[in-house]
């Protein structure tokens, strides 16, 4: 049985090492590239996945999508989830922050 991970807002992630985001003008979207090969990404996760630097939180990313992005209704919920498949999948690694 899988353990359910919960994603607090003040979480912050970046790719795992190795894996690159990039556009793909061939292809026409973003993609992860990795050493095994590539995975194309919709416009919403490239949108998101821009925003995932090591440097932003959840919540940062989500108010900055807000912005450019003002009539989306669910984008928070949308980021998460993503952000939660997207670990799942293991593509992202939560950066370990230290307070203190």
């Amino acid at each position: 049985m899988s353990q359910q991970l919960v994603i607090s807002h003040h979480d912050i992630y970046q790719l795992r090492r190795g894996w690159r985001l990039q556009w793909e003008a061939i292809q026409g979207c973003h993609v992860i590239l990795y050493p095994e090969g590539m995975v194309k990404l919709s416009a919403t996760a490239g949108a998101i996945l821009e925003q995932v630097d090591g440097h932003h939180s959840i919540a940062d990313i989500i108010a900055t999508l807000q912005q450019r992005y003002p009539g989306a209704e669910s984008l928070a919920d949308d980021v998460v989830q993503f952000i939660d498949e997207a670990r799942g999948n293991g593509w992202l690694a939560v950066k370990e922050v230290h307070c203190g």
